[in-house]
């Protein structure tokens, strides 16, 4: 799986969505449920319907993308396998994850990281990833879909061709969703010769989520479920 690698498409929303200012139309990446979409808690679905109109989405703060962000966000990726770990590179704002792939629990819970805990194995050309420990303070898209940091997933990256790498990953969150459920997307290698990722600087603090103050939005605080 080592080198560059794109985005097959860029979507500003995982489910299914007609095209808007700045927005390209898109199919759902949801395969489960049937439906394909994401199966929220009556007052989850509630919140998400005006999520964008009320916060500023965490990656216009300069935040960490969090799982699955990472995998599907639309920049430019890098992959090095070594002994023992598979690191995950984004071109956005220096993010990473270092996933360990030697036997080993998960952190203690009551530690919250923007990229949660992840743990990985292999099963054939399939890295599994096991992803917990998440803070709930990252969104899965621009379109503000969301969840707690009770979430639990499990990422399969599958190499089915030298070129290509399916992506799934299986979200569990009670807090905030009536079932689990799953959502795919792909990698397609880039060859372009003496490609590497670009320093795509960003901090905390940035002056472009001025004008989104400046009109009443808030930083995303996640969310607390009903009791």
């Amino acid at each position: 799986m080592s080198g560059y690698w794109d985005r097959a498409f860029t979507s500003q929303d995982i489910e299914a969505h007609t095209a808007g200012f700045g927005t390209q139309a898109g199919p759902s990446l949801v395969i489960d449920p049937s439906d394909r979409r994401i199966p929220y808690q009556p007052w989850a679905l509630e919140l998400r319907k005006n999520m964008v109109d009320r916060f500023i989405s965490p990656l216009a703060s300069c935040f960490p993308p969090g799982v699955p962000r990472q995998a599907v966000a639309p920049a430019a990726h890098q992959i090095v396998q070594t002994p023992g770990y598979v690191l995950h590179l984004l071109e956005y704002s220096h993010s990473y994850r270092i996933i360990p792939t030697a036997a080993g629990p998960h952190a203690a819970s009551a530690i919250k990281l923007w990229q949660g805990d992840s743990r990985g194995r292999w099963e054939g050309n399939t890295l599994v990833v096991d992803v917990t420990n998440s803070n709930g303070l990252a969104w899965i898209d621009n379109a503000g879909n969301f969840f707690s940091d009770a979430l639990h997933v499990v990422e399969r990256f599958t190499l089915i061709d030298a070129d290509t790498i399916h992506y799934e990953a299986r979200m569990e969150d009670p807090d905030v969703y009536t079932r689990p459920w799953t959502m795919v997307s792909a990698l397609t290698r880039n060859k372009d010769p003496g490609f590497e990722l670009l320093e795509q600087a960003c901090h905390e603090g940035n002056r472009s989520v001025e004008g989104a103050l400046s009109v009443g939005l808030k930083p995303y605080p996640g969310v607390v479920p009903p009791r």
